[in-house]
């Protein structure tokens, strides 16, 4: 149970999940709302996902505090439940919580983005966020990682403006054309996922701006990569969306067959740092898979 569905993280989830689905005779379920990112669509379709009386769930939730209480009616309903990529705020009914180093992600961002714009102490340097959702607990962890590391080594830079787009890209452009106008100085842009970062490249390239602002994004999508040759993106910030949705259909089968004794409560993967000066094999090995073979 997903936010927005095609999005090509969720699909290189749903790729992983399937292949261990299929490794283990299950029947997976891939469920969300297609492309809106909110728990007004969320919550209608976990419903009807509970009602099925599925042998286990795993969550991707798009608000902390609304996906609480889908927690509390699995558990009611004795239905494991546990959290892949983003988290309800209280954990304490979750099988597991599987997800990437969202903190280490947004701290990895802050250095690169100072590296390439030049950071130098005592200067003054302009920079902005775009994020999909104010409460999801990846875009929260990749922000304040991205804020605590800015304050501790590179005061000099200022976030001067942040905004949110649902995970739609074309808001993710308006976003960041409204801030190139605004912002004629702007050093740089960290897009905290993937849809934003799709709309922040679109929106550089229609002012001619790729290469002059620094663009740091987070997810691998196959058009994001290409992008990183040809000078768009500075650095993508990789996540391993298909071993999220393995692990995630390999801990709820064990929750279902042998309880969960020994099954880890908290599970976080690496992230990985592609640029230009990573080779074609790696940008290849880390791009997210959209299929199965």
């Amino acid at each position: 149970m997903v936010g927005a569905s095609s999005d090509p993280f969720f699909q290189a989830m749903k790729v992983g999940a399937q292949a261990e689905a299929t490794a283990e005779g299950a029947k997976l379920i891939f469920q969300g709302d297609a492309t809106t990112y909110s728990p007004a669509t969320q919550i209608p379709i976990f419903n009807q996902v509970l009602a099925q009386k599925p042998s286990g769930i795993a969550l991707a939730p798009t608000d902390p505090t609304a996906l609480q209480n889908a927690m509390t009616q699995a558990k009611s309903a004795n239905v494991p439940i546990l959290n892949v990529d983003s988290s309800v705020s209280d954990l304490g009914g979750a099988v597991s919580f599987i997800t990437g180093d969202n903190s280490q992600g947004g701290s990895v961002a802050a250095d690169t983005m100072a590296k390439a714009i030049g950071y130098k102490a005592g200067g003054s340097y302009q920079v902005v966020v775009g994020l999909t959702s104010a409460t999801a607990s990846t875009n929260v962890a990749r922000l304040k990682g991205f804020q605590d590391q800015i304050a501790a080594k590179y005061p000099g830079i200022k976030i001067v403006a942040t905004g949110y787009s649902q995970s739609n890209p074309t808001t993710a452009n308006t976003n960041i054309s409204n801030w190139l106008t605004a912002y004629p100085k702007l050093n740089g842009i960290f897009a905290i996922d993937g849809t934003n970062a799709q709309g922040a490249s679109s929106a550089l390239q229609a002012k001619g701006l790729d290469g002059k602002v620094a663009l740091i994004g987070y997810d691998a999508y196959k058009t994001n990569v290409d992008l990183i040759k040809k000078g768009v993106f500075t650095a993508l910030i990789a996540q391993d969306p298909a071993q999220e949705g393995k692990l995630a259909v390999q801990t709820l089968i064990k929750a279902v067959k042998s309880g969960t004794t020994g099954i880890d409560k908290a599970v976080t993967l690496p992230n990985i740092v592609l640029d230009s000066s990573t080779s074609a094999a790696d940008l290849t090995k880390y791009t997210y898979v959209q299929t199965a073979g």
